[in-house]
Parts: structure tokens; sequence; C-alpha cells
């Protein structure tokens, strides 16, 4: 029987062609073995710059709901990762001058994974307790959850961290084309971290939600890792991250789920994580209120039973009154700057009738809650715009003129600054009626009016005369100023004597509200006051201070 076994003497007895073949046969499938290798390789370091930017995205989301979204908070969070990355690639390069092995690096982004999948269990509890300061006034408890969530992200960032020094020490071959590797690895790590980057906030947290994200870039690496190990035949370490693997699978696919944040009152009915909030709809009795990050306020309401809200809504019905002889039927239209889900469209329009009312919207989510919700389709006269205020003054309303603008584009507490600057304003002017005016809402407690005076010193830059009314929010305690500019000069009897001409029941009742609790002052000029520009706006430092002087007052 014939052997298809070599022995020695029969690989003596080959022939130098059939020897040559031989080693040709195996060289070729040591490269194609290598490639592979390498393919893995390049595409982990891939895959570890979009987790970076994915985990780094997702953080920001996780901590909207708890924190908000300020620059303070994106300072911290950045700041942060970008320590836990540099201590990543300062010991990432450590270890691979002594274990330079590819095993090394598949068993470091293994881990890497793991401990990205574990983020949206471990990360509740500790998000959860932030509220307690929030309700207790605890800066301690405040900034101890700020930090202890952000540290959460540290083990898996200084992973990811070794990732690129590894990956550069693994396909250097010689020093004369060090620097070409190095510059390979790093321009592939940072396009993964810009795929990972719009991926991740323009699909993935929007579709799926941030504790899906995290999962999937958790899977991501782990997958890589064990390809890695399996083309070296590393079955130890394989089994070992396969179970890792099913356990984040496990925490995705059962872990039990509950809403992102339990409801600060009333019911949850809906909420949502879109590209720019984390959005709560509750039912609040008759009423339906729209919540939004932080959830520290109410940004629309709608209830069926009653049109007026006793909060700042109420108060754009009555903004050109400060202008001499202003009658009902003088006002035509009104613009809403951050007009959410069309609450002071609703009550506009029941006022003054069908009268054209331009909603400006820059979450389009936001804006499917108020058709959903809120009832917004049934303002006929209204028509919203997804776009940010400032820029649709500049293109499709760039033509338009409106009787009252107003301004409510908060995402609580915090103001967009490009909507408080003298040129801004500026631009708001050019688009009043001769007789309109803009109404500005500003956040204020009862001892602290910093914010409501930096924007009426910086609207004096712009408009003859401004004012401020005083008003009360849902629960009847002074929290909001309406800051009022007039296109033309004005003067403050004057709304006195033309709320008398008001004969809507709703209207007078405004006023009334107004006149008698609004403590209405005309605003003069502060010699060194703030004024914001769009070089220089420190808004969110003005409200940083707000905040740090009411957690002091409520701590004692």
């Amino acid at each position: 029987m014939a052997t298809t076994v070599d022995n020695p003497s029969q690989v003596a007895e080959r022939s130098p062609a059939q020897a040559d073949a031989a080693a040709t046969s195996a060289a070729a499938t040591a490269a194609t073995h290598t490639r592979a290798s390498s393919l893995v390789l390049l595409a982990l370091v891939f895959v570890g710059g979009a987790s970076v930017m994915t985990v780094e995205m997702s953080a920001s989301r996780l901590l909207a709901p708890y924190f908000g979204t300020s620059l303070f908070i994106w300072a911290n969070l950045i700041g942060l990762v970008m320590v836990y990355l540099t201590l990543g690639y300062w010991l990432g390069g450590k270890l691979a001058d002594r274990y330079p092995r590819p095993s090394v690096l598949y068993g470091v982004t293994a881990l890497a994974g793991f401990s990205v999948g574990l983020i949206p269990i471990i990360s509740r509890p500790i998000l959860q307790w932030s509220l307690t300061g929030f309700e207790t006034y605890s800066v301690g408890i405040f900034y101890g959850s700020l930090i202890g969530v952000i540290i959460l992200f540290s083990a898996p960032l200084l992973l990811l961290g070794f990732v690129s020094p590894f990956a550069i020490r693994l396909r250097s071959t010689a020093v004369s084309s060090a620097g070409g590797t190095a510059g390979a690895v790093s321009a592939l790590s940072t396009l993964g971290s810009i795929l990972g980057t719009f991926v991740s906030v323009f699909l993935l947290i929007p579709y799926i939600g941030t504790a899906a994200t995290l999962y999937t870039a958790s899977v991501a690496l782990l997958v890589f890792s064990i390809g890695g190990l399996l083309m070296l035949s590393a079955m130890r370490p394989v089994a070992v991250y396969s179970v890792l693997l099913a356990i984040v699978l496990g925490l995705a696919f059962f872990a039990p789920r509950s809403l992102i944040k339990p409801a600060p009152y009333g019911e949850v009915v809906y909420e949502k994580e879109s590209a720019y909030n984390y959005i709560q709809v509750l039912r609040d009795g008759t009423a339906i209120k729209l919540a939004l990050n932080e959830g520290h306020a109410v940004h629309s309401i709608y209830d069926p039973q009653r049109v007026l809200t006793g909060g700042p809504w109420d108060y754009w019905l009555i903004a050109p009154y400060f202008n001499e002889g202003f009658r009902p039927s003088d006002m035509k239209s009104m613009a809403m700057i951050g007009s959410a889900a069309g609450t002071a469209a609703h009550i506009f329009t029941e006022v003054y009738g069908p009268l054209p009312v331009d909603g400006v919207e820059i979450d389009p989510e936001i804006v499917n809650v108020g058709r959903r919700y809120f009832a917004l389709d049934d303002i006929k006269s209204n028509i919203t715009h997804v776009q940010d205020g400032r820029t649709y003054l500049q293109t499709d309303g760039r033509d338009k003129k409106w009787t009252v603008i107003g301004i409510d584009a908060y995402r609580q507490p915090y103001i967009p600054f490009h909507l408080t600057t003298t040129e801004f304003f500026e631009e708001v002017r050019s688009h009043l009626t001769p007789d309109g005016a803009v109404m500005i809402n500003a956040g204020r407690t009862a001892n602290d009016t910093r914010l409501v005076e930096a924007l009426a010193n910086t609207m004096l830059q712009v408009y003859p005369n401004v004012y401020v009314i005083d008003v009360s929010n849902l629960s009847n305690s002074l929290s909001n100023s309406m800051v009022i500019g007039t296109n033309q000069p004005s003067r403050l009897d004057n709304f006195t004597r033309n709320a008398a001409y008001a004969e809507h029941p709703l209207l007078k009742e405004v006023f009334d509200a107004s006149i008698k609790r609004g403590n209405i002052r005309e605003v003069k000029p502060q010699a060194g006051g703030i004024v914001f520009t769009d070089d220089k706006a420190p808004v969110e430092e003005v409200i940083n201070q707000m905040i740090m002087q009411v957690v002091g007052e409520g701590a004692r």
C-alpha cells in the first residue's frame, strides 16, 4: 500500500524541484497567515480608535439627564478622557517594549471591551446618587457622583490608550521605517475616531440609545480581540474572553430595562435620547409637560382644561405693549426661537386668533413630541422650522418681520451663548416691525438676578428701551424674568395705559398678573456691566455662579 507520509529517506530522495516547491508552498502559507494577522491587528487599531470616541460621546449622553451638557461638564469630561488616554499611551509603550507580542495586545483590548460593557450597569446607581445631591443641595454628592461616573470610563479609555503605541511597536521592523509605521498607525486610529464620532452621534445613540451604543463598542472590541487570538491559535485566552463576550451579550439582551431617569414629578409617558437632548414627557394631573436633560424645568406644557399656564409662556402676549398706543389689533405675528412643543403658540393663537406664528426648534425629536403629545398640529397658523434660531433668522427667515420675537432657547439652566450677544440682538431687531418687541426668558432666583442684569445690559446696546417683568414659575415661586426690548423708543407708563384696552379675558389676566406681581421696571445702562458679544459671552460662567450660590444657600 502506498503511503503519503514522508520519512527521512523519502525526503532525501526528493528532487531539487520538489524541495523548492514544498518550500515555496510553506512560505506562501506563512505569508498568508502573516498578512491575515496584520489585517486583524490593523482592524483592531481602527476599532480601538472608533471605540474611544464612541465611549466619549456616550459618556456625554449618559451624563446629560443628570448633569446637563454645559461647557463645564464637557470640560470635565474631555479633560479626564485626555488624562486617561495620556496615561494609556505611556503605559502601553512600556508594556509593548517589555512584551512585544500580539497576544498581549489582544488581551488588553478584550479587557477594554469588557469594561465598556459594564458601564451601563455600574453607572446607574452612581447617577441615581447624584439626584440626592440636587435634592439636598449637597455640593459633595453632586461633584462626587459626577467624578464617580467619569472615573468609570478610566479603565476602558486607559486600556484603549495602549493600542496605538503597542501596534507601532509590533509593526516596526527597522528604525528607518519607524516614522512611516507610526504615521500609518496613528492615521488609521484617527480615522476610526472620526467614524466613531459620527456614527455614535448621528446613528447609534439617537436610534438605539446610549446603553446599546456602549454594548456595541464592547462587543466589537471583544470580537476583534478574540479573532486576533484565534489567528495565533491561543485557545485558552480565546475561551476566557469568549466567556466575557457572552456576559456582555447577556447584559445587552437580558439586563432589566428601566427608565433612563426617574420622573422628577408625575408619570413618565415617553422618553427618548435625541441628538440634542434627553427628552421626557410627563403626565402631571391633567397636564402634559416636557422635561429636558437634567429635568429641573418645564419646557412646554399642554393642559386641555386650561390655556394659560401661570408660567413664562403667558407673557409673550404682552411684549409690545410698552409702545405708545399699542392695541390688540396691532398684533400681527409672532416668532418663537426655542419653541419646544408649542406652548407659546397655543396661547398666542387662543388670544389673538389665527395669526402667523413661526416656531423655531433645533431638535426635530422635540417637534415630533409636540405633535404627538402637545397638539402642535392643532395650531393651523403655526409653522415649525427645525433649525437653529440664529441661523433661521439669517437664512429662511431673512425676509420676514414679526410683531413679537420670543426667545426661550434654554437647555435648562443653560442658554446657547450665541443667542445672548449684541450681534444676535442686532439680527433680531432687523426682523421686528416698527412697533415690535423682543422678549427673552431669563432664569433668576429671589436673591440673584445677575443673568437678568447681564442680558438686559446687553440688549441696551441695541434697543432704545429695555424692561423687565418678574414672573412666577409653575410652583408660584419667582424664578424667571422676562426681558423686553422695544424696536422704537417707548415708556414704562405706556404699559398700564395700554392694558386698559385689553378685552380678551386671558389677555386681561396676564396684564393683571404683570401689574400686580411683576415688579415691572425699566432697565438703565450699567457702568461696567456685563455685555455679551460673539467674541466674549461668559453666560455659562454667570449661570454656574448662580447655581453655586443656590447650592451654598441650600446647604446652610
